[in-house]
């Protein structure tokens, strides 16, 4: 049977389990979400209302059940993920909550991970991903067992950078295996679509997706989780430090004026958080011209190391515009596990971050 026809028989046998919300049946509901079929392994998601999740888990396990059942399946996984706040309209509205209200819970460590390291930017187009990649695989090679959580969903980029096209197992369909590639355990919502596939999510499933990666993988025991975050100041940013106690934030700019007023923003969002800014690293700080030896700085030079002084946090590192670093990246092997002078750089950064005892 083809995976579309596999796909169809999925849906028909999905057709038989009710959505105790709406009476209908979770296909006719439009709770059926992300369904793919990769060989003989199958991975859907129901989007549901928050306060369904409790009532939704016998369904969940049914259709786990059916659809597991079903010729040519071998592993089924099946998640739940909230898509907004707002109560089923069967559901009348709760009573004004009292005066006192309890206190939000704190941010929790994840089991087995000793420290989270947040790389982000202010805007898209600065190589945030470029240096995630890079800074776990010369964290890995200073001897630290470290992860690399790609929380990029609309733009998952790490599966090519580290060379994994593999899609990661599940025993029991629920805890997700990373993948290793350079030393590193990596996780990435890239490594479960098809080639061009678009995630087209409302905020909410982001922040349940958020979640389901760190909680859901089997990381193991980590001297550091590096989380490749999306540009900008938004959910998937809000939701890590809200719920996760995320020990500090790197920041990469280019040296430009422009990109450095958006990054003054994300600095100022994990400081609201009382997230530490562990320092700033300039990417793409100058070109050396591989012909003449000309140095260039294409984007302007030093706004970075300024506005990192004017700040009082470390520049950590200045990293060249250089096409070795392009090409490393595009053909899924890190410059920092290459070995070549264009590496250096990530290895000094991460030095310096386990001399500060933050990685």
């Amino acid at each position: 049977m083809t995976a579309d026809g596999l796909k169809d028989r999925i849906l028909e046998e999905l057709r038989q389990v009710k959505d105790p919300v709406s009476g209908k049946d979770v296909v006719a509901a439009d709770l059926v979400r992300a369904l793919t079929v990769e060989g003989g392994t199958v991975r859907f998601l129901f989007e549901i209302a928050p306060e369904a999740a409790r009532k939704m888990e016998a369904p969940r396990a049914e259709a786990e059940r059916r659809v597991g059942a079903l010729p040519g399946v071998d592993k089924v996984s099946v998640m739940l993920t909230a898509h907004s706040g707002k109560a089923p309209p069967n559901l009348k509205p709760k009573p004004a909550a009292p005066a006192q209200k309890a206190p939000p819970a704190p941010p929790q460590r994840v089991p087995g991970v000793k420290k989270i390291i947040a790389v982000a930017s202010g805007k898209g187009g600065v190589g945030k991903s470029t240096v995630s990649a890079n800074l776990a695989v010369a964290l890995a090679a200073e001897g630290r067992k470290v992860g690399l959580l790609d929380a990029d969903f609309y733009g998952p980029s790490q599966p090519r950078m580290m060379g994994v096209n593999r899609k990661p197992a599940s025993a029991d369909g629920k805890i997700i295996e990373p993948i290793a590639a350079h030393g590193v355990k990596m996780m990435s919502m890239g490594l479960m679509l098809e080639d061009g596939q678009a995630v087209v999510w409302r905020g909410p499933m982001l922040m349940g997706a958020m979640q389901q990666m760190i909680t859901q993988v089997a990381w193991g025991e980590l001297d550091a989780l590096v989380i490749d975050l999306p540009p900008g100041t938004g959910d998937v940013q809000l939701t890590l430090c809200q719920k996760f106690a995320v020990d500090g934030a790197v920041i990469v700019s280019t040296p430009q004026d422009v990109a450095l007023l958006d990054a003054r923003k994300g600095i100022d969002m994990f400081r609201r958080m009382n997230i530490p800014i562990l320092g700033l690293i300039e990417n793409m700080s100058t070109h050396i011209c591989s012909n003449c030896g000309h140095e260039e700085h294409i984007f302007g030079h030093g706004g970075v190391a300024s506005e990192a002084a004017s700040m009082g946090v470390p520049l950590l590192g200045e990293v060249p515009l250089h096409l070795d670093i392009r090409l490393s990246g595009d053909a899924g092997t890190p410059i920092a596990a290459a070995g070549t002078a264009q590496g250096a750089v990530f290895g000094d950064i991460a030095r310096s971050l386990i001399a500060a005892g933050v990685a």
